[in-house]
């Protein structure tokens, strides 16, 4: 083998990225840097579910807020028994299956079947979707 000389080889290190950081994040990011320089005291806060697409639902924070402030009763709120027998009635009336109820409102079946049942944790939404939908007042005043 003559005239071949030694095998080299030439790697340079290659460093991949998922997404380039937005002018925002750039920027953000410069503020912070800057302050710590300076000795300021920076304070960073990290966002959970920032990047869901779920909604915060409000009933939900609305219960949790609830508990947290009760301090003898520690159980969520349930379907009152006339507001179920109400929807029972009013569905049957209608001649509807919990699935087909569902479909109207737009709702799992699951939903109904826990209103029904008296599981669910009232959503003044989802009541007002079932009154318009079974044509029937559910709601009564207290």
């Amino acid at each position: 083998m003559s005239g071949v000389g030694p095998i080299r080889q030439d790697w340079e290190p290659v460093m991949i990225r998922k997404k380039a950081p937005t002018a925002a994040a750039r920027k953000d990011e410069k503020a912070v840097n800057a302050a710590r320089r300076a000795g300021a005291e920076v304070e960073t806060v990290k966002k959970y579910n920032a990047g869901s697409n779920k909604p915060a639902s409000s009933t939900t924070s609305l219960n949790t807020k609830k508990l947290d402030e009760d301090t003898e009763n520690l159980a969520h709120e349930h379907v009152p028994t006339e507001l179920k027998k109400a929807i029972m009635k009013a569905r049957m009336e209608k001649k509807l299956s919990q699935a087909q109820l569902a479909q109207m409102i737009n709702e799992k079946p699951q939903v109904i079947q826990e209103y029904e049942s008296g599981k669910a944790i009232p959503n003044q939404q989802i009541i007002s979707k079932l009154e318009r939908a079974l044509d029937a007042k559910l709601r009564r005043k207290k």
